[in-house]
């Protein structure tokens, strides 16, 4: 095998590594935009700036959207808009790595439901260990943790509706990301105007949530594109899991924080059972933007 086919055969995971790095380094440079706008303005500043580069991009108005895809359009665009917004709202008083953790139990819960494999108890089982070793460490830290733990959960709930709708609106092809965005952004924008007003345009707002939509909204969109098209499922979904690690990192690294031990196992449980499931799990095709991003 020649040097080019290396290199082609390493893309795609190439392509998945930087999307995962991407995302969880653009939840980390997110968290200075929270004292200036809020959690609420940094994701209305976060989806409308991405969706204004999408949609540039992709320009999907170049093909009308069927009446039967509207439903499921709409449901994938508010899937997103929630993953979101909540995922910032938890990151305010959670670390990264266990939001991300946390987040995860969305998908991994719709996989082990999906499945009638008595393997998928066990990585079930490891999931719920995640949680009780993540509960009582949030209780600890106050009512603040506890909330974040909250909203992290809703951001993993609206991670499932994101799946779902996302499959059905993903026969679209690429065209429904861009239409999704937006959707997203029509959404958030009122609740980042509301709470941040007229600082959402400060040029210094303004050229930090440029980088975050950039490096965690648009790039890794794309690289998760070029790396569907070129790996199985269940390969992708093995890869997906590291993110709570990369969030960990990310969060040790630019925002020092450390986690306890009783964390470390949480997140460690919940990455070994989402790489069982997808290593368990019967290859089958995944539409695009059932994929999609953590933060």
């Amino acid at each position: 095998m020649g040097r080019q086919s290396i290199g082609v055969g390493l893309l795609p995971y190439g392509c998945v590594g930087l999307a995962v790095l991407g995302f969880q380094l653009g939840a980390a440079l997110v968290m200075p935009l929270f004292a200036r706008v809020g959690a609420e303005g940094a994701s209305a500043l976060r989806m409308t700036l991405a969706a204004l580069m999408l949609c540039a991009v992709m320009r999907p108005w170049r093909m009308p959207l069927p009446r039967a895809a509207f439903g499921w359009t709409l449901g994938y665009g508010l899937g997103l808009a929630g993953l979101n917004l909540f995922f910032y709202l938890a990151i305010r008083t959670l670390p990264l790595g266990v939001t991300v953790a946390v987040e995860f139990l969305g998908p991994l819960g719709l996989a082990v439901l999906g499945s009638r494999r008595p393997i998928d108890l066990l990585w079930a089982a490891m999931a719920g260990l995640g949680m009780l070793c993540l509960v009582p460490a949030a209780q600890a830290d106050g009512a603040r943790d506890l909330a974040g733990f909250g909203f992290a959960l809703c951001s993993a709930v609206s991670w499932v509706a994101y799946i779902l709708c996302g499959q059905r609106a993903g026969q679209l092809g690429h065209r429904v990301v861009a239409i999704g965005v937006t959707v997203a952004a029509v959404a958030v924008l009122p609740l980042g105007i509301a709470h941040a007003g007229r600082d959402l345009l400060r040029p210094d707002v303004l050229g930090l949530g440029l980088l975050v939509a950039l490096v965690s909204g648009c790039l890794p969109y794309g690289l998760e594109m070029v790396a569907l098209k070129r790996l199985p499922t269940r390969v992708f979904g093995i890869l997906m899991s590291l993110e709570p690690a990369a969030g960990a990192l990310f969060g040790y690294l630019l925002l020092g924080q450390r986690l306890t031990g009783l964390q470390g196992v949480a997140i460690a449980a919940v990455m070994a059972a989402s790489a069982g499931s997808s290593l368990s799990a019967r290859e089958a095709p995944v539409a695009t933007p059932a994929t999609g991003p953590s933060a």
